[in-house]
């Protein structure tokens, strides 16, 4: 068993000091916050003051460095949901409050091999990839190869280098697919009902289909063509709201913006059956 080379004589987590080349998130008072890479005898400077980046290399992660100013910043390494939502795009991403259900609801485990058509900015990339594990695999279609180069370099920016176990195509998934079968296929594509058909002969009995689409029209025709298709059942769409509350000291109250509609998720079994398997709730 190979293990991370932060681990020497124990299994147990490892500290990992904050070092130069490494991109941080520095976080204020006032719930603001800025990115920057750690360079040798560099200097930060903002409306609170500067300090040295020398002050956080050979640092613990979670180091709080003061200003010439006397302003305090919390300086952590970027989270992943940092990572997605932070980064300058040109697709729609799919944000953190839909990441964790797409992964959850569609039983995405380690070594499952899952195929995703519309890469867009890499988030779900990146996000599959981490779940599946290096027993995994993760073949993701983009028909834009400009895309796919901003995808490759999403997926850098979370692993530091394309991991062996991802295969990206340029490639048109309303054409067929060549790749299969799958576990797990996941779908973020302008007219997902063209590919219904190679995603019924690529995903196994058993597997979960997944589906992201933004306006109602478009996963009210999706759900059609799985009906016409046959061969899916437990069909369902959900839909996740994110409000924030505001917590100073005893005081907690709702925040002033919430992260409302952005896609309607739905999911599907494949199942063996030539027709379709509905239920008569909602949800679980």
């Amino acid at each position: 068993m190979t293990m991370p080379p932060d681990v020497r004589d124990s299994f147990g987590p490892v500290a990992r000091p904050l070092g130069a080349g490494e991109t941080i998130v520095l976080h204020d008072k006032s719930g603001r916050r800025y990115a920057a890479v750690l360079r040798e005898g560099a200097k930060f400077s903002m409306h609170s003051g500067s300090f040295g980046h020398d002050d956080l290399i050979g640092n613990p992660e979670g180091t709080v460095v003061v200003t010439n100013k006397g302003g305090h910043l919390l300086a952590l390494r970027p989270t992943f949901a940092e990572r997605v939502t932070d980064r300058k795009r040109r697709a729609q991403p799919i944000y953190p409050k839909d990441l964790g259900p797409i992964i959850f609801r569609g039983d995405i485990g380690p070594g499952m091999r899952v195929l995703e058509a519309g890469a867009g900015t890499g988030a779900l990339t990146s996000a599959l990839l981490r779940t599946v594990g290096p027993l995994g695999s993760v073949v993701s279609y983009e028909i834009r190869e400009d895309f796919l180069v901003l995808v490759k370099e999403a997926v850098e920016d979370v692993f530091g280098s394309p991991p062996d176990n991802w295969f990206p195509r340029v490639a048109d998934v309303y054409a067929g697919i060549s790749d299969g079968p799958f576990d797990r296929i996941c779908l973020d594509v302008p007219e997902p009902w063209q590919a219904i058909p190679g995603v019924y002969e690529a995903l196994i009995p058993g597997g979960v289909l997944f589906s992201l689409s933004p306006n109602l029209s478009q996963i009210q025709r999706f759900l059609d063509g799985l009906r016409d298709q046959g061969g899916f059942g437990l069909i369902e769409v959900v839909e996740v709201l994110e409000r924030g509350w505001t917590v100073r000291g005893r005081s907690m109250r709702p925040a002033h913006r919430m992260v409302a509609h952005t896609a309607f998720l739905a999911f599907a079994r494949r199942i063996s059956d030539s027709g379709v398997f509905e239920t008569e709730t909602d949800g679980f």
